[in-house]
């Protein structure tokens, strides 16, 4: 069965850009797991140093017991404690029911892409 885990994070100000620079490696590395389906990270539009992420894995055990020990997983940890105003809040969630937007509307990229005009460049 599918876990999520909502993290909470108080993070100090002053620290902000070091946590998320942590938090962006570890996150870029976790896409690449096996057993991970997901992460969504949150920011709280009236307090721009709280934060909240989710992350979906595809068992609580494989979470547990392997990837929250994974190597790239060290150094954010080990900053925490120097990067947070309190210890960051955990919660675990099981799935019950998912409703995904269907996005049919949406031409594909080529498509979007040619009808832009000339000289136009991302």
């Amino acid at each position: 069965m599918h876990v999520t885990y909502v993290v909470r994070f108080q993070v100090q100000p002053d620290k902000l850009e070091r946590f998320l620079t942590l938090l962006n490696g570890v996150l870029d590395a976790m896409r690449n797991e096996p057993e991970f389906h997901e992460a969504v990270l949150h920011r709280d539009p009236d307090s721009p140093c709280r934060l909240m992420l989710y992350e979906t894995w595809e068992s609580h055990e494989d979470a547990s017991d392997e990837q929250i020990h994974r190597p790239y997983r060290r150094a954010y940890h080990e900053a925490l404690a120097d990067l947070l105003v309190r210890p960051r809040e955990v919660t675990e969630w099981r799935t019950m029911r998912a409703d995904l937007a269907k996005r049919h509307d949406t031409p594909p990229l080529q498509s979007r892409c040619a009808k832009e005009p000339a000289g136009v460049h991302a």
